[in-house]
C-alpha cells in the first residue's frame, strides 16, 4: 500500500497552505540540526557519473556501482520501496530505493525528504521491470535542504518576468532553458575556434573608459574618485583594437560586454556580447567572406545542419548569401530611386511622399537610411549583405572612391534583424577628423547618440594605420538564431530588468 505523502505545488496552493508547507520545511531542517545532522554542513560528495553517462552508455556500464547527486525532482513512496527522479546538469535519472538496501533508519530518512531538496545517491545500474533504466540505491544522503516549494511539473513556471527575474528557479523546472544555455556556450565557444584557427589574437580592452566612441550611442556615465573624474562603461570594442593595429598586431578580436544607455526590447539590452574583430591587409570584401564563413561554421557546430528552423523560417546558412547595395534594397521595397536624387530637397520630399519621418539637421544619407529602416529592413529574411552605407551615418568607414557619398561598408540581415555591421576601416587620420568634427557638433546640439572626438585615436591614426577590414557581431542575436529564441531576453543568463 502506498504511503500518502504531502502533493506540494507552488503554483496551485492557496497563500496560507503555502506559507504552511513552508513552515513544516524548517521544522524539517530544524529537527535534523537537533539530531547533529544538518544538512548544511555537508561539504563535498564524490560524484563519479551523469544522468546522460548513465542513460547513453547502458549496454557497458548496467551492473556498475556508481555516485550520482543532483536535485530531487519527484518522489513516489511505495510502502518497503520508493523511487525519485534526481535531476543533475545533463538530465534526470531514476533512483530504486528499497528500505532492505539502504537500511531502515536511513529509508526513513528518505521520506522525509523534500521535493527540491539536493542529494547524493550510490547506487547500481540496472532496468526495472517496465524498462526504464535506473540506479538501485545502496544509500542516499541529503546535501542540501531546500526550503522553497518548486512550481508544479505540468505547468512549470509560466510567468516570463519571473522567469528572468529568478533564473536559476527557470534553469531547474526548463529543462530547454538549460538546453538553451549550453548552446549558447557552444557557440561562443565555435567562435573562439574559428578565429583561432585563422591566426587572430583574442585580446582584452578597458571596459571604464575616458571617451565612449566607436559607436553611435549613449554610454552610462560614472565617476573614478581617486582621480576625480567621471568615466564611461564601454559602448564599442572599435578603438582600443584599432589602436592594436597600429601597434602591429595583425590579427586582433575581443569578445566582451558593453554597455548602451538604451531602451529594452526583443532585441536590445542595456548590456550585451559583442565580438569585435579587425583584420591588417583586408577590406569589406574580405569581412564579407570571414563572417559569412563564421556563421555557417557555428551552424553547422552547433545545430549539426546548415538548415536552421527559426520563427516561420528556414534560414539557408549553406548557399551564398545575397548582396543588395542600401540603395538598390530602397528601390527594390519602397519604389523610390536614391541614385535619381540628387538635392536634399529631393530627399526630403520622397520622404513626405512616403511618410518617413526626419529631423531638420538629417542629410540625403541619412534619410536614405529612414527609407532603408521603414521598408527593406523587415523584408530581408534570408542571410543578406546590405552594402554601400551613406557617409552621413558612416564616420569610421573609407569612402568609395568614385561616389564619396558612399562608403565601403556592410550591414548582414537575417529574419529582418541586424547581425553584423563591418568596413573597410578608414585610416585617413585627417578625414577622420572632419567625421569626428562633424559628430561633435551633433553631440553638441543635443544628439547623445553621436559620436565623441577621441584625440588620441587620431594620434595613433597619424602613426599609420595598415588597410584595415573590421566587423562587430551581436553574439546574443547570433545564440537566438541558434536556438529560435524569440528575445534577447532568453539567450541572456540574467537580462536587465526593473526591481519589483
Amino acid at each position: 500500500m502506498s504511503e500518502p505523502i504531502i502533493a506540494e505545488n507552488a503554483n496551485t496552493e492557496s497563500p496560507e497552505e503555502l506559507s504552511r508547507l513552508l513552515q513544516i520545511r524548517r521544522e524539517k531542517l530544524a529537527a535534523l540540526q537537533q539530531e547533529g545532522r544538518d544538512p548544511f554542513q555537508a561539504v563535498k560528495y564524490p560524484v563519479d557519473t551523469h544522468s546522460v553517462q548513465i542513460h547513453e552508455h547502458f549496454a557497458e556500464m548496467e551492473g556498475q556501482v556508481c555516485r550520482v547527486a543532483g536535485r530531487m525532482m519527484t518522489k513516489r513512496l511505495m510502502g518497503k520501496a520508493s523511487f525519485c527522479d534526481l535531476q543533475d546538469r545533463d538530465g534526470r535519472i531514476q533512483l530504486y530505493v528499497r528500505r532492505d538496501a539502504i537500511g531502515e533508519e536511513a529509508y526513513d530518512a528518505f521520506k522525509r525528504l523534500d521535493i527540491g531538496d539536493i542529494i547524493g545517491a550510490e547506487g547500481v545500474v540496472f532496468k526495472t521491470q517496465k524498462g526504464e533504466i535506473s540506479l538501485k540505491a545502496h544509500g542516499v544522503e541529503l546535501l542540501s535542504k531546500s526550503l522553497q516549494i518548486l512550481p508544479e511539473k505540468w505547468h512549470g513556471l509560466k510567468d516570463q518576468e519571473l522567469r528572468y527575474r529568478q533564473r536559476y528557479l527557470d534553469l531547474i523546472v526548463n529543462p530547454d532553458v538549460r538546453e538553451t544555455f549550453i548552446r549558447r556556450s557552444h557557440v561562443i565557444k565555435t567562435i573562439r575556434a574559428f578565429l583561432d584557427s585563422r591566426d587572430f589574437l583574442e585580446v582584452d580592452t578597458p571596459v571604464l573608459q575616458t571617451v565612449a566612441g566607436g559607436a553611435a550611442a549613449r554610454p552610462f556615465i560614472t565617476h573614478h574618485n581617486s582621480l576625480d573624474m567621471d568615466m564611461h562603461l564601454r559602448i564599442s570594442l572599435e578603438l582600443p583594437l584599432k589602436r592594436l593595429i597600429v601597434g602591429g598586431l595583425e590579427r586582433v578580436y575581443e569578445m566582451g560586454r558593453v554597455f548602451r544607455n538604451e531602451g529594452l526590447d526583443i532585441k536590445h539590452n542595456p548590456e550585451f556580447t559583442l565580438l569585435e574583430l579587425y583584420q591588417a591587409y583586408t577590406d569589406y570584401e574580405g569581412m564579407m567572406e570571414l563572417i559569412e564563413s563564421l556563421i555557417r561554421e557555428v551552424a553547422l557546430k552547433v545545430t549539426g545542419s546548415l538548415s536552421v528552423p527559426y520563427g516561420d523560417a528556414i534560414l539557408n546558412f549553406g548557399a551564398p548569401f545575397a548582396r543588395m547595395t542600401m540603395t538598390e534594397a530602397v528601390k527594390q521595397f519602397s519604389g523610390v530611386d536614391f541614385d535619381q536624387i540628387q538635392t536634399l530637397e529631393e530627399a526630403r520630399a520622397a520622404a513626405k511622399e512616403k511618410g518617413v519621418a526626419y529631423e531638420e539637421q538629417h542629410a540625403v544619407g541619412e534619410i536614405l537610411s529612414l527609407f532603408f529602416e521603414e521598408y527593406a529592413e523587415k523584408n530581408l529574411i534570408q542571410p543578406t549583405f546590405v552594402l554601400d552605407y551613406p557617409i552621413e551615418i558612416s564616420p569610421l568607414s573609407k569612402k568609395i572612391s568614385d561616389r564619396p557619398s558612399l562608403t565601403q561598408r556592410f550591414e548582414l540581415f537575417i529574419v529582418g534583424r541586424e547581425f553584423a555591421n563591418a568596413f573597410s576601416e578608414l585610416n585617413d587620420p585627417l578625414d577622420q577628423r572632419q567625421r569626428f568634427e562633424r559628430q561633435a557638433a551633433l553631440l553638441a546640439g543635443g544628439d547623445q547618440e553621436s559620436y565623441r572626438m577621441d584625440e588620441d585615436f587620431l594620434l595613433a591614426l597619424e602613426y599609420g594605420m595598415p588597410p584595415t577590414g573590421g566587423l562587430g557581431l551581436g553574439v546574443e542575436r547570433l545564440i537566438m538564431l541558434m536556438t529560435n529564441a524569440y528575445s534577447i531576453r532568453d539567450v541572456m543568463l540574467f537580462p536587465t530588468m526593473k526591481p519589483v
